[in-house]
């Protein structure tokens, strides 16, 4: 990271922030700015999901609506930054762009570069699941609680004429 310039926070349309990103990059590269702004930067974390019965890596925005720039702020790199299509402009308190305290920026940058520990799962208690594999498979039950430390599910089954619970395993069950 350059020791130079400060990270400011700017609004773009919530939805579009890859594209206002890459917008803004081609302006540095076309307007010859990348001495006065150095990076840009969608803030995003990483989550594990489960969905379907798999387990992925799922990247999702921090900040919907925003995105940070990297820049030494002058009239030129400041023109150019908040006539980029998709900028809607600098998050600031009066006229002039607020830099983001050092701290704040690196802790944000810091949370894109972890390791994602949270575990999201696409049911709660109470949603209807089919069981995929084990000697369960093709069970249909309810949730009836989820503990997320263990990575298990308690889903009321039909067994025997009896609802029954059964810890089950996030992988071996599906949202229906």
């Amino acid at each position: 990271m350059t020791t130079d310039g400060h990270w400011y926070l700017l609004y773009v349309s919530s939805g579009h922030e890859d594209r206002a990103q890459r917008n803004l990059k081609h302006r540095i590269k076309y307007m010859d700015a990348g001495d006065k702004i150095f990076d840009v930067v969608v803030p995003k974390t990483n989550e594990i999901e489960i969905k379907g019965g798999k387990r992925r890596t799922v990247s999702r925005k921090a900040f919907p609506g925003y995105i940070m720039v990297h820049m030494d702020l002058d009239e030129l790199s400041w023109d150019i930054v908040r006539n980029t299509p998709g900028v809607a402009g600098f998050v600031s308190t009066g006229l002039k762009p607020v830099p983001l305290a050092e701290d704040e920026a690196n802790t944000i940058l810091e949370r894109m570069e972890e390791v994602p520990s949270e575990v999201h799962v696409a049911f709660k208690k109470g949603d209807s699941v089919r069981v995929t594999s084990g000697p369960f498979i093709d069970f249909i039950g309810k949730i009836e609680e989820v503990n997320m430390d263990k990575g298990k599910a308690i889903v009321s089954l039909s067994l025997f004429g009896r609802e029954t619970p059964v810890e089950l395993d996030f992988l071996t069950v599906e949202k229906i």
